[in-house]
């Protein structure tokens, strides 16, 4: 690259962490809040949906939302979303970062209070309406996770821009526990406030009719914190390095640079910046010049992706049914419809509490120190073992005096997904590729991610059920049974250790390093002497042209 961007980018690198890279933790990570929250929510109403549009007279069980029903509901956000990352991952490289940025928050605002005011008296209308409506907001939600990362690491300095960014990807752990907790208050308030006998009693009577706006209430929530955010990110500025190695225009980025860290930068003109012809480093995503730097690089981060969220997806949306299994919560029919809300909530918010949260702040405070390599394998291994030890001795887990150590197991395998894969996967693809294509790579791995998120939602599902035909959920054809599920995910997790070894290390290296833009020119070898001088600017406050 030219002298003078490459002047501007080391200041970036060598920039003091200040207020402002919090600002834009807090700005990005509630995108993600709200993407979390959005995402899990729905698991915690899916048995309420069921009770109150499938009732089957004369039933000794509650309705159950049937196998097709169930499926759309709970996997065509993650179709949306899949989607949404490639089509906004692809738009922030073509039009820039800040002006794709608002558009997908608005789709997320509007489409969580439509999830929620989903129209129509009959179960076909409600359920269509309410797929109508994630699958739009799943494709706003997929537009944030390219762009969110690409944001944040295009504004960090090197030394802790992987913590930055998987402080960004840490807020996904709160909107899980929030989702948790607004389901708690409502569902807990509604059975105070309308008292309903169990469904042993009064099949009928267990649902009463107000509990049909607890679902809308817990769903129409996730608006709340994303529309809360729209003005800060309006006013963020285009990120320095897209403004100085995508539209070339390294003046602007240093004016930019300089509101963002202040810091006193003058750009002085290069014609050279502000032409394309003459970057040797021009290839395309399909070049056969990609496929030599970076094609193996993407193999790795898009099949970790796909495997972490076989696993990982299909552990969190069915942890209610897992639970069920091991007689961790009761019955359905000795509960009233609310009250199941309540207690499906209550475990779900446990687990995040014990095990989601903490991993994802592990991983935050020690991946500039571990690196993102090892986080990753360390993760996906103890996955596996951790899967493996649940799935094999089955049985001995399912004795009531056993299933506190179910739990200390599972909330186990949760840590390590997020002091592990689920925050790793994130991280590095925004990182190893170039600024150009930078969003657009991220954007397909986070789309194999929701692949195979996809192949959990809808596979779990099914292969979950019991082997006995008479033990089956309403609708449901007999599957393999959770214990073999378990297996399964742990042979998945095991593969994800093998994929592992195609994800380059990048901690520590600047992003013109990693994705080899510094060999534009000539100008790769030592830039050492350039970053140490940066640093003094930076954090002098000091005027320099450059």
């Amino acid at each position: 690259m030219a002298r003078k961007g490459k002047e501007v980018l080391n200041a970036l690198d060598a920039a003091k962490t200040q207020m402002y890279h919090f600002t834009a933790i807090v700005i990005a990570g509630m995108g993600f809040f709200t993407d979390a929250y959005d995402l899990f929510s729905i698991s915690l109403v899916t048995k309420l949906l069921g009770r109150i549009y499938y009732h089957v007279d004369g039933s000794k069980k509650p309705g159950t939302l049937p196998p097709n029903v169930a499926a759309a509901v709970n996997g065509v956000a993650f179709c949306g979303t899949l989607a949404g990352q490639l089509f906004f991952g692809w738009l922030g490289d073509k039009l820039g970062r800040k002006k794709v940025y608002g558009i997908t928050l608005m789709v997320m605002v509007l489409c969580s209070l439509g999830s929620g005011l989903s129209f129509g008296h009959s179960s076909n209308g409600v359920m269509a309406t309410l797929c109508f409506f994630r699958f739009w907001l799943g494709f706003g939600i997929g537009g944030d996770y390219p762009l969110s990362a690409t944001i944040m690491s295009e504004y960090a300095n090197k030394k802790t821009r992987g913590a930055f960014i998987a402080a960004v990807f840490a807020m996904q752990g709160f909107g899980i526990l929030a989702g948790g907790i607004v389901s708690l208050i409502v569902s807990s308030a509604f059975d105070q406030a309308f008292d309903a006998p169990t469904y042993a009693v009064d099949p009928v009577g267990s649902t009463v009719p107000q509990a049909d706006y607890v679902w809308r209430i817990v769903l129409m929530f996730g608006a709340i914190p994303a529309l809360l955010t729209y003005y800060w990110r309006m006013k963020m500025p285009e990120t320095a390095r897209y403004t100085a190695l995508v539209a070339r225009n390294t003046k602007q980025a240093a004016a930019d640079m300089s509101k963002v860290l202040q810091v006193d930068l003058i750009a002085e003109e290069d014609p050279q910046t502000n032409s394309s012809s003459s970057n040797p480093n021009s290839f395309g995503l399909f070049s056969k010049e990609f496929a030599r730097r970076h094609g193996l690089h993407l193999v790795g981060t898009t099949t970790t992706w796909f495997l972490l969220d076989i696993a990982y997806y299909s552990s969190n949306l069915f942890q209610k049914d897992i639970y069920s299994a091991i007689g961790w919560i009761p019955a359905a029919e000795t509960m009233n419809a609310v009250h199941e809300v309540y207690t499906v909530s209550r475990a779900q918010t446990l687990i995040a509490l014990c095990g989601t949260v903490p991993g994802y702040w592990f991983t935050v405070a020690l991946i500039d120190y571990l690196g993102r390599f090892f986080i990753q394998l360390m993760g996906f291994i103890f996955m596996t073992v951790f899967m493996f030890a649940l799935a094999i001795p089955y049985d001995h887990w399912r004795h009531r005096e056993n299933r506190i150590g179910f739990l200390v197991m599972y909330s186990l395998t949760m840590f390590f997904a997020n002091f592990g894969p689920n925050a790793t996967t994130f991280v590095v693809p925004a990182e190893i590729f170039p600024a150009r294509l930078r969003s657009t790579c991220h954007g397909i791995s986070a789309a194999c991610g929701k692949a195979g998120a996809i192949v959990g939602a809808f596979g779990f599902l099914y292969a979950a059920q019991s082997t006995d035909p008479k033990k089956t959920d309403a609708g449901y054809p007999p599957g393999i049974g959770v214990r073999n599920s378990l297996l399964m995910l742990g042979g998945v997790n095991f593969l994800g250790i093998v994929f592992t070894l195609l994800v380059p290390e990048s901690k520590g290296k600047s992003l013109e390093e990693l994705s080899r833009e510094d060999e534009e020119g000539g100008s790769g070898g030592g830039g050492g002497g350039d970053a140490t001088e940066m640093m003094d600017v930076a954090n002098s406050g000091r005027t320099v042209p450059v």
